[in-house]
């Protein structure tokens, strides 16, 4: 699941509870699991519960004191991201679906966290500049709209595909009404030794890299070698196996892969740079995920 190294420099930020929410839309429904926004700072903290209990009980994350304390994954940029929410309506029949009521909150099982570029820029930058140099890629394509993607989080019994479509149902609604172009964001393997995942590495290095146009390095300081094998040496059928759910349905879309893994010892993980020009998408991914769960609506 993608676990972003945040970069706390910057100017300040306003509360959650200053913030602006978009309107209620949902974005889709599969029975009684649906997609949509965030739309209130208790919603957004319900999302922060799950990211904890992911990535801290679930995972080898390591909380601070602060976090430990909170029972929260949280950093600054929750305060200007927009949060992604997968919903599930049968976990507290007959509450009022109100924004601020308790049992509504119990309802909220899978998140992703999204960051438009034109609000990254008003706020410090891209928290993937803490482990990418994206400056040069930005630079490149400045007539595009980059959209990062990151804290992607779903519970245990709610891994699996009906979940994760609605997830990328959600996110292909939003690419559309905000007219964005490339979305990226990093993607990690469990654990911190870049050696025991030579195979895995060395498959996405030698057969997703990224073309000249949209290459990635990570930063200097950062930066683990992915060229671990030799490419007639890599089995892809073994390659397969060793990836994460999440980056299996990443390259079955059509993304690149950046230049360089990074590992992140707070998170216990080691990170993979993921790129997704839109109009690169594979045109089955868009046809499924822009129309199998319908077309937005006002309301939940």
């Amino acid at each position: 699941m993608p676990t972003i190294k945040t970069d706390e420099s910057g100017p300040p930020l306003a509360s959650v509870a200053a913030r602006p929410f978009e309107a209620a839309v949902s974005y889709g429904r599969r029975g009684d699991l649906e997609v949509r926004l965030a739309r209130s700072p208790r919603e957004i903290d319900a999302a922060q519960a799950i990211r904890y209990r992911v990535f801290y009980e679930e995972m080898s994350a390591t909380p601070d004191a602060e976090t430990r304390a909170r029972g929260r994954d949280f950093d600054r940029f929750d305060e200007i991201c927009d949060h992604l929410l997968v919903l599930d309506h049968a976990l507290a029949p007959g509450e009022t679906d109100e924004p601020e009521d308790p049992q509504s909150l119990k309802k909220v099982v899978g998140c992703y966290r999204l960051l438009r570029q034109e609000v990254a820029e008003r706020h410090g930058g891209f928290y993937t500049a803490s482990e990418y140099d994206i400056a040069p890629l930005l630079a490149r394509h400045a007539d595009l709209n980059f959209l990062e993607l990151g804290r992607s989080c779903v519970l245990k019994p709610y891994r699996t595909r009906p979940t994760v479509e609605l997830l990328w149902h959600g996110i292909m609604h939003y690419v559309t009404a905000h007219n964005l172009d490339v979305m990226f964001g990093c993607a990690s393997f469990e654990g911190t030794d870049p050696a025991a995942l030579a195979v895995p590495l060395s498959y996405l290095h030698h057969f997703h890299a990224a073309p000249d146009d949209w290459r990635v390095r990570a930063l200097p300081e950062c930066y683990e070698e992915m060229n671990r094998i030799a490419r007639e040496d890599v089995d892809p059928r073994e390659a397969l196996r060793a990836l994460p759910p999440m980056i299996k349905g990443y390259l079955r879309a059509g993304c690149y892969i950046g230049e360089g893994a990074v590992v992140d010892k707070q998170f216990g993980t080691t990170d993979v740079l993921i790129l997704f020009p839109v109009a690169q998408i594979s045109d089955r991914y868009l046809t499924k995920f822009g129309a199998k769960y319908g077309t937005p609506r006002g309301g939940a």
